[in-house]
């Protein structure tokens, strides 16, 4: 949150700070914090904030109808577990902008920093870059804001992402399990950015980062993204992001780490069409629809790789009606999504949440697809009921459908062994995971933040 307040000695000499967005009500967009008041806020004697606190806890119970005998969850970087009460994410930190300086960290715990972080491969290129270095920071940047058109902040540090539109923290977003184009795209860069707002509804940025979902590097330079917010009204707002970079791995081409091409492009629709909040019926409806396009190339012999063959595209289109004063909600939301990252029979995709891996010589269904050269297609359903006495707590019932074209869901055997466990019996080997094309879920979930 920025703050910007009116600063002077005397009437002659008082400077009013432009605010960008000021005065428009956004908490009702789909991956918006919806507080309005931040009760944990330091103020100076003069009134203006120095720090504002921040806390939040993120629970959930996850059921699977396929009742996987190990009790993972797969294919989800929102949940990672069945038919158990899970912590998700615990976080608290501090913000601020007092004096117009720009600092934050917000510290994590949970199962869903295991989800994401866990498997970073970047963290293997070199030395000093353990998992364990940022795995319990959500995010952390030090900077300054200049009193440029509506400002312009100038940061470095470890961010949220900006590419997708859902948010990586839930109760920011219209569902619990986010659309699969949003789970299969970064949720953190540790890089720069400088934020420009040149008009009051008129926000770009420009990143310099260590590459896609990557604390290190797997290339010998930067990435470059950039993310531009046009809101011309508070019940309209626009959104394209933009990532380029040569940071992908490939373990069977030395020394090739930089050489691959990735872009990713997103863009975003979401208005509000109805806005009665004093109503005991409906209050609000709104929609947003999100796009997803990205591919890698190289031309590099021993590592040819097309765009044309290795692509993920897809839409998810998302509807919300508030009821009762917006303490009530429901939302239906649809998402399709054709990862077509299949070369030479090899699956090479950055986008793949999970790829069951079989043990010895035992191919799993799934593999058998890939090497059939079928190409990724998943449809996703998503119905969630929400309950908000107050801005600070949400009560979240959903149910969720998916279906592929291939096998990729979790079955009843689980993805870890016959007996279910990591460190399982001799007996379990050579063991592979039979997947399924379909997948049914409800999900209970209760957060609060402050």
């Amino acid at each position: 949150m920025l703050f910007i307040i009116t600063v002077g000695m005397n009437a002659q000499d008082t400077i009013t700070k432009k605010i960008p967005f000021d005065g428009m009500d956004l908490t009702w967009i789909n991956g918006q914090n919806r507080q309005k008041n931040f009760p944990l806020t330091l103020k100076d004697k003069d009134g203006e904030t120095i720090l504002t606190g921040v806390t939040y806890l993120d629970t959930y119970y996850n059921y699977n109808f396929a009742n996987p005998i190990d009790n993972t969850q797969t294919i989800s970087a929102t949940m990672g577990r069945h038919n158990e009460f899970t912590v998700n994410l615990a976080s608290i930190g501090f913000e601020t902008s007092y004096k117009n300086i720009i600092g934050r960290v917000w510290l994590q715990y949970g199962q869903m920093a295991s989800v994401v972080n866990d498997v970073d491969g970047s963290v293997n290129r070199g030395r000093n870059t353990s998992i364990n270095n940022l795995k319990y920071i959500r995010e952390a940047a030090a900077g300054y804001h200049f009193d440029v058109w509506h400002g312009i902040n100038v940061e470095m540090g470890i961010f949220m992402s900006y590419i997708g539109l859902e948010s990586y923290v839930t109760q920011e977003n219209w569902n619990y399990q986010r659309s699969m184009l949003c789970d299969f795209t970064p949720f953190y860069f540790t890089g720069a950015r400088v934020q420009m707002f040149p008009a009051k509804n008129l926000k770009t940025e420009v990143w310099l980062l260590n590459g896609w979902q990557s604390y290190n590097s797997f290339s010998k330079g930067p990435g470059l993204g950039s993310s531009t917010y046009y809101r011309p009204t508070e019940n309209l707002q626009l959104v394209a992001n933009f990532y380029l970079g040569k940071d992908t791995q490939n373990p069977d081409v030395m020394g090739n780490q930089s050489k691959r091409q990735r872009f990713h492009h997103d863009n975003s629709v979401v208005a509000r069409y109805y806005k009665n909040s004093e109503s005991k019926g409906i209050s609000q409806m709104a929609f947003s629809l999100n796009s997803h396009y990205g591919f890698q190339s190289n031309n590099q012999a021993g590592d040819i790789v097309k765009a044309k063959d290795n692509f993920m595209l897809g839409s998810s289109l998302a509807n919300r009606i508030w009821f009762n004063k917006n303490k009530l909600a429901l939302t239906l939301r649809a998402d399709y999504m054709t990862n077509q990252s299949v070369v030479n029979g090899v699956n090479t995709s950055p986008y793949l949440a999970f790829t069951p891996a079989a043990t010895g010589d035992v191919p799993n269904n799934y593999d058998e697809a890939i090497v059939n050269g079928d190409k990724l297609k998943i449809f996703q359903f998503t119905s969630t009921f929400d309950v908000m006495p107050s801005d600070y707590v949400t009560f979240r019932l959903e149910y969720g459908y998916r279906s592929s074209n291939i096998p990729y869901f979790t079955g009843h055997g689980g993805t870890t062994s016959a007996s279910g466990w990591t460190n399982g019996p001799v007996s379990d080997s050579p063991w592979a995971a039979v997947l399924k094309k379909n997948e049914n879920r409800i999900t209970l979930a209760v957060n609060f933040r402050l």
